[in-house]
């Protein structure tokens, strides 16, 4: 008999996972899965319980929460010897990371998948000593997610982030940065950038090469905007998911490793899987490939 470690926050999105957990339990012992539960009670305490997991005897870890929870999860499993295979139930306000592996946002389908699916292996990124799963980024916006109250994202889910970005607007910063991949340099004056490893962010930006297992991040870089003009234009560009058609105001490229150096005075703020992820001078993103295996639907091949 299989051993799942079931680490869930019932806190994630609209905070209504907890009635329906007794659902998720039986249907993981009907199909012959013996299921220990832990509930999250603090931040960083996902990554607690997956290296725990990671080294006592389980064969599965299952996370059922957010971004937010994934990414503890992720980071435990990966300061573990043998990171185990994760299975992913989405319940937060945004999900990119589920969204782009193709797992169901119905709790019940989710379920099901862990239970039917293949195990596949994915990429993940590492800034610095940090891992992340889907996105690391600087400069405007990135304070909205880390930010934002939870009991807001908990009433109001996705459109909580969309008000508290609408509200940033009038905060935007530039920020002189010099970029450092593949031999290339780039250096000019940035209001946003991002690396990425998904197909969506915060449901606004479409990024379609994005390729789970191919070791490479997508990573999209937002020039200063010389006037209120440019700015609206790229505002436009973004929520009319255009990426990369403002060529003169975005710039976009793939890499596995990617150094990102401020020039300001002060560091700049950066997040990683919308958590707060510090203000470095110099920070280096890594892709890890192929580091974690996740438990995914049947992949089709095509004919």
């Amino acid at each position: 008999m299989k051993k799942i470690y079931l680490i869930c926050n019932l806190l994630s999105g609209k905070a209504s996972v907890g009635a329906q957990l007794a659902k998720i339990i039986d249907r993981f012992t009907q199909a012959g899965f013996e299921v220990t539960v832990h509930t999250t009670q603090c931040k960083s305490d996902g990554t607690k319980a997956a290296k725990y997991a990671c080294t006592v005897g389980f064969d599965v870890i299952v996370c059922c929460g957010g971004d937010g929870t994934l990414n503890e999860v992720i980071h435990g499993c990966m300061q573990a010897e043998k990171p185990l295979p994760i299975g992913y139930i989405p319940t937060g306000s945004t999900n990119d990371f589920a969204r782009s592996l193709n797992i169901p946002k119905n709790i019940t389908d989710a379920v099901e998948t862990i239970i039917n699916g293949t195990p596949q292996p994915c990429d993940i990124g590492m800034i610095d000593s940090r891992h992340f799963t889907y996105i690391a980024a600087f400069g405007a916006f990135t304070e909205v997610a880390y930010q934002t109250d939870q009991n807001i994202k908990n009433v109001l889910g996705h459109t909580a982030y969309i008000l508290s970005g609408m509200m940033s607007l009038t905060k935007i910063k530039t920020s002189r940065m010099r970029i450092e991949y593949d031999d290339k340099i780039i250096e000019d004056d940035f209001i946003y950038g991002m690396i990425t490893n998904t197909t969506s962010v915060a449901k606004l930006l479409s990024l379609p090469e994005f390729e789970k297992d191919d070791g490479l991040f997508e990573v999209t870089l937002i020039h200063k905007p010389r006037s209120l003009i440019d700015l609206q234009h790229i505002i436009t560009g973004l929520t009319n998911f255009e990426l990369g058609a403002e060529k003169e105001y975005f710039t976009y490229f793939r890499a596995s490793e990617i150094k990102v150096t401020c020039l300001e005075d002060e560091a700049v703020p950066w997040t990683a899987d919308g958590e707060y992820g510090g203000c470095e001078k110099i920070n280096v993103i890594r892709n890890l490939r192929q580091a974690i295996t996740f438990i995914l639907p049947e992949q089709k091949n095509d004919t």
